[in-house]
């Protein structure tokens, strides 16, 4: 079900009842890779590792003497996969179908990249490392994300998650242009709800994450 601006106002409040309160792992992201982030550089490559496992991905740094397997796999997956990205000023709304189709090759071929000598990085990192390249623009997921609204975690599932995003957030900007009997910008809908300088794909993330991780139930009416 389309998630209403009533039922983002509730989940913005339920996941952070504080208006705009900073994520420090976030912020240390941010510093380490201004004014943007580039994974052709290793220190930005070890920033997005050290942002990853403070999201919960529990990706093990390589001991000493170690080969780096993430760092190349993922220096690597950037080199062959960054240019179908979409704009860094992009937004959720602005992705058209032949983008999806793209992002969904970008995130199986991130998806399958080794992460340690054992594992690769997997859908649940791969989308959240997504959502740190571009995250005007690219919803992240779990596990339980995923399978609730798509049945499955695969590029095919992530294309339906972004086009599932997509929707919800036209549709949201819409009744908001209702609501306030003219146009509202993203960045300030987002600010509405007590997201200054997110976007509507951390925002529907979060409600994501409530429902179907948390298994929060919006309040009627």
């Amino acid at each position: 079900m389309t998630p209403t601006l009533a039922a983002l106002r509730a989940s913005t409040l339920a996941f952070s009842p504080l208006p705009d309160q900073p994520d420090p792992s976030w912020r240390v992201l941010e510093a380490a890779t201004s004014p943007a982030i580039d994974l052709a550089l290793p220190a930005h490559r070890d920033a997005a590792h050290a942002w990853l496992n403070a999201w919960g991905c529990r990706i093990r740094k390589p001991r000493p003497g170690e080969p780096g397997v993430f760092d190349a796999a993922i220096a690597d997956w950037w080199d062959g996969w960054s240019a179908e990205l979409p704009a860094p000023d992009a937004w959720l709304v602005d992705l058209a179908d032949d983008r999806l189709d793209a992002l969904a090759a970008c995130f199986t071929a991130l998806a399958a990249s080794p992460a340690a000598p054992t594992r690769t990085l997997g859908p649940t990192a791969a989308s959240k490392l997504l959502f740190a390249l571009r995250p005007k623009a690219l919803m992240p997921w779990d596990n339980l994300i995923a399978q609730g609204l798509h049945g499955a975690r695969d590029g095919r599932a992530y294309r339906a998650h972004l086009a599932t995003g997509r929707e919800w957030a036209r549709a949201v900007l819409a009744e908001a242009a209702a609501e306030a009997a003219e146009a509202v910008a993203e960045p300030a809908l987002v600010a509405g709800l007590g997201r200054t300088g997110w976007s509507l794909a951390k925002v529907l993330d979060e409600y994501c994450y409530l429902v179907h991780t948390r298994g929060w139930v919006p309040p009627a009416g």
